[in-house]
């Protein structure tokens, strides 16, 4: 895990690096970059002036302007900064001491059975969509649609009479709600549609992608300058020398070869360079589109566990050893793409502020290694303080395994059930379900399985012999891909579905709508769209408006649009992302280590919050949303927290 994370995290950050250029210098404008810009803004806002005189031209030039106009000379601090504090308190209010329901949702009956509509009530999702615009916006969430008020429905009515389970999924249809048929059937659509976006979107980029690297590979020879009037390189475009971006993809290419624990040949390493390349360049773009936050990381790594097995089975590698190997390639491709995006967001913050793109990447790697070292010990601690060892009389009565073929090694139990048991045990990862459910299972000298051990990450029983309660952590992808990887393999992947998804995304492209924002919205459940809509239709109603000022009647569609990216209403958007953002630190910290406050809390607002709980909950919940939207929208229309004018 460990190791994992460190490979790829240091390989997606290598691979950004030569496209910096081409999409956040060539397309600034066109990718807002919604948690990069949010933090230039915080930046910009609490500036002083040693700082100021430091920042990059545009940013002197913003300022300038700002204070020609009588801004005084902290423009937009104080609307970044209330944005900052209503986003942190509102997102803390909300999830952690669940103050309103986070996602109130409505299920629909005939005609249109099993479809639905739902929100979650986030500040940051608002900011995003307020950032990146109606249209984005728009088209994201019209992917959603499709997914819950056509798709689902549609599987519903003709698979309602289906007594028996249709495959993939593993109850009848007519026993599933919205979200089993999401899970059974539209995620693998959602996933085709995500890899064929992604591969048009590629397509797309290439005259950008390969002028960018023909400027990076100039630059190989004079140690990553290139001369100009005065014989040296702007310190602001300045990144790593390409040749040791290069010399370290090939340093990890080894490590990943010769790494034992992730049986990886040099078919998978090639898959790793082609689908690593492929999926940060895809990353970058989504996030410059629509933001970190609704970046579908696993749709792409889902679209490369597609690609790897597919090739693995052209050429016959269907053994257990590769289910191994595809994972390995998943995997790191899945953190490379991830911190590809993010990377992204970090550089587009340091261009909009003109910091050196050198030093950044050079931090970003330090970044990448601390984070992966430090993040293996976390997830085991998190994964061990919610183990639940369920007794094997249970589950599997009379189980037992030859215990002459398990490891010799033994383990015993962890945590509080330690107490009552204190034994070493034999580990037997049982495969199939005969006899009892697959899993880890803890088993005696004579061969005899005694406890199941569930884990705390995706585990499926949340509570211990003596009744006590466990909070699971859950991850439900890590179904699916087990399912996928299997399903290749093993030739039983439902291409049905897939296909229908790839159809969807070509189909889309060929009307001249971006297949690749429609498709993250077919996979993403609709409720993580709706709130980027609102703040999309939001910056429609702004704009609408200030397009009406003499001032900007005048203007060049462009022009408007770098005017409208200053507004007010953008300051406010960036602070609810911020705010939003570090109230997941909050919210984590109350789960993840004061468990029993968290459990106390919700206890509490199940019995005794109307707006968390109850006929009206849903209702009641969207108030407070309501609330930040419409003081947004008000925001943005300078009506509240307008800026006075110098005398």
């Amino acid at each position: 895990m460990l190791l994992v994370a460190l490979l790829g995290g240091l390989l997606g950050i290598l691979m950004m690096i030569p496209l910096r250029r081409a999409l956040i210098v060539k397309e600034h404008g066109i990718l807002k970059y919604p948690e990069g810009t949010a933090c230039a803004a915080v930046l910009k806002a609490g500036a002083n002036p040693e700082d100021r005189a430091l920042a990059s031209p545009s940013a002197q030039a913003e300022i300038r302007a700002a204070e020609a106009a009588g801004l005084g000379q902290s423009p937009g601090a104080k609307v970044v900064f209330t944005g900052f504090a209503l986003g942190l308190l509102y997102k803390t209010l909300n999830v952690a001491f669940k103050g309103w329901k986070d996602i109130p949702e409505r299920v629909f009956g005939a005609p249109l059975k099993s479809s639905s509509v739902a929100v979650e009530v986030s500040p940051e999702l608002l900011g995003v969509g307020y950032v990146i615009g109606p249209r984005i916006a728009g088209i994201m969430c019209a992917g959603g649609v499709l997914s819950y008020l056509f798709l689902i429905p549609l599987i519903k009515f003709f698979g309602e009479g289906m007594p028996e389970p249709l495959a993939p999924g593993t109850m009848p249809i007519s026993e599933m709600g919205p979200n089993d048929i999401r899970g059974a059937y539209i995620l693998y659509i959602g996933a085709g549609a995500v890899a064929a976006g992604g591969v048009i979107s590629l397509i797309q980029s290439l005259p950008t992608i390969w002028n960018g690297l023909r400027a990076g590979l100039k630059n190989v020879g004079s140690a990553g300058l290139t001369a100009s009037a005065n014989g040296e390189m702007p310190r602001t475009d300045r990144d790593i020398p390409i040749k040791f971006v290069g010399i370290g993809v090939v340093v990890l290419l080894a490590v990943i070869m010769l790494a034992p624990s992730l049986h990886m040949n040099l078919l998978g390493a090639l898959m790793i360079v082609l689908l690593g390349f492929l999926f940060v360049t895809v990353s970058s773009r989504l996030t410059g589109e629509i933001g970190s936050t609704s970046n579908p990381i696993s749709g792409m790594t889902v679209a490369t566990l597609l690609f790897t097995c597919l090739v693995f089975l052209l050429v016959g590698w269907t053994g257990g050893t590769y289910y191994v190997t595809a994972l390995s390639v998943g995997a790191i491709v899945c953190i490379a793409s991830s911190n590809g995006g993010t990377t992204s967001q970090d550089l587009k913050t340091g261009f909009l502020l003109g910091a050196t793109p050198k030093l950044q990447q050079y931090a970003i790697l330090v970044g990448a290694f601390v984070s992966a070292v430090a993040l293996g010990p976390i997830l085991l601690k998190l994964n061990e303080s919610a183990i639940v060892y369920v007794p094997t009389a249970q589950v599997a009565p009379g189980l037992h395994t030859d215990v002459t073929k398990l490891e010799p090694e033994k383990q015993g139990l962890v945590g509080p059930q330690y107490r009552d048991d204190q034994g070493q045990y034999f580990v037997w990862h049982k495969t199939d379900t005969v006899g009892g459910p697959a899993g880890k299972y803890f088993v005696n000298d004579e061969g005899a399985a005694v406890w199941l051990v569930d884990p705390g990450i995706n585990g499926a029983f949340n509570t211990r012999p003596d009744g006590s309660t466990v909070r699971k952590f859950d991850a439900p992808k890590a179904t699916l891909v087990s399912y996928i990887i299997k399903g290749i393999l093993d030739q039983q992947l439902p291409w049905a579905l897939v296909l229908l998804g790839v159809m969807i995304a070509v189909t889309l492209q060929m009307s001249f709508v971006p297949a690749l924002a429609f498709a993250v919205g077919v996979y993403l459940p609709l409720f993580a769209s709706t709130p980027i809509f609102v703040g999309g239709m939001i910056r429609w109603l702004v704009d609408r408006k200030l397009r009406k000022r003499p001032s900007h009647a005048s203007m060049t569609e462009e022009q408007f649009v770098a005017e409208s990216d200053k507004s007010p209403g953008v300051l406010l958007a960036s602070g609810y992302i911020a705010g939003g953002a570090i109230a997941g630190i909050i919210i984590a910290f109350l789960a993840g280590v004061l468990s029993d406050f968290d459990h106390a809390v919700t206890t509490w607002s199940l019995a005794n919050n109307p707006f968390f709980n109850g006929e009206y909950s849903d209702a009641l919940s969207l108030l407070p949303f309501g609330a930040i939207a419409g003081f947004l929208y008000f925001v943005a229309r300078e009506k509240l927290l307008a800026p006075k004018k110098q005398s």
